[in-house]
């Protein structure tokens, strides 16, 4: 667990902060003192993540609309792009809805958070964006082609960006989890017990990973003891990416 890396005061919005790797790094954020701004569909969630901060100390406010109600905190300080949806189906399965779906979430939501957020951003010391993607983004697999592409694209979104706004000090990092115990594997196991078995196979480490290991490096990228990194997609997966073969 990491404990003071530079943050205290500097709000951060964390999109999907209703569970998961969202709610995890927001409740780290609140552990030092960095208000989290939690966004999410589901007004419940977020509103009991938004609990257990406050129960340790810390500041959060949760927006389920949109993020316009930033009247509470008036500055912008880190922007966590988490919120994804997750399919798996095959090719014949897929209908436009759906498809647009994905990229609506994975990929037009990051891309115009950042550009919304950027002129609040530029006032900021922190100056920190912090994209989610998944090793999807590196393997092929069968049946992934939709979650996988979206993933893929936000890791050319952000090293693009990167380079954009670099001039600006504006830095843009992602990290790409392996498999991680978060309530999206039900959005797509008919079975998740044995999807949980077969994610673990996957990993050369031989497990799956802990929210609050992924909410750790967020935090460190977010924070000024990264403040030479910029354009980095971190694999965070355990050594599923290796080619074992």
């Amino acid at each position: 667990m990491l404990t003071d890396v530079g943050l205290r005061g500097a709000v951060v919005i964390v999109t999907g902060g209703g569970s998961g790797i969202g709610a995890a790094t927001a409740r780290q954020l609140g552990t030092m003192g960095a208000p989290a701004v939690l966004v999410g569909r589901r007004e419940a969630l977020l509103k009991e993540v938004a609990g257990q901060i406050a129960a340790d100390g810390g500041e959060a406010l949760c927006v389920t609309a949109d993020l316009a109600d930033l009247a509470r905190y008036g500055r912008i300080d880190g922007l966590v792009n988490n919120a994804a949806v997750m399919r798996h189906m095959p090719l014949r399965e897929w209908d436009v809805g759906r498809f647009d779906e994905h990229l609506a979430t994975n990929v037009r939501a990051p891309f115009f958070l950042i550009q919304a957020a950027l002129p609040a951003l530029l006032d900021s010391p922190v100056r920190s964006v912090v994209n989610i993607s998944s090793s999807s983004g590196t393997l092929r697999r069968v049946g992934q082609s939709v979650y996988g592409m979206t993933k893929a694209a936000l890791d050319y979104l952000t090293q693009t960006l990167a380079g954009e706004l670099a001039p600006l000090g504006v830095r843009v990092n992602s990290i790409a989890p392996g498999p991680i115990d978060t309530p999206i594997h039900a959005t797509w196991a008919e079975d998740l017990a044995e999807a949980y078995r077969w994610l673990g196979s996957q990993v050369p480490l031989g497990r799956i990973g802990a929210p609050e290991e992924v909410a750790a490096w967020i935090t460190l990228l977010l924070s000024p003891l990264a403040s030479f990194m910029t354009g980095a997609v971190i694999p965070l997966d355990g050594g599923q990416v290796i080619d074992r073969e």
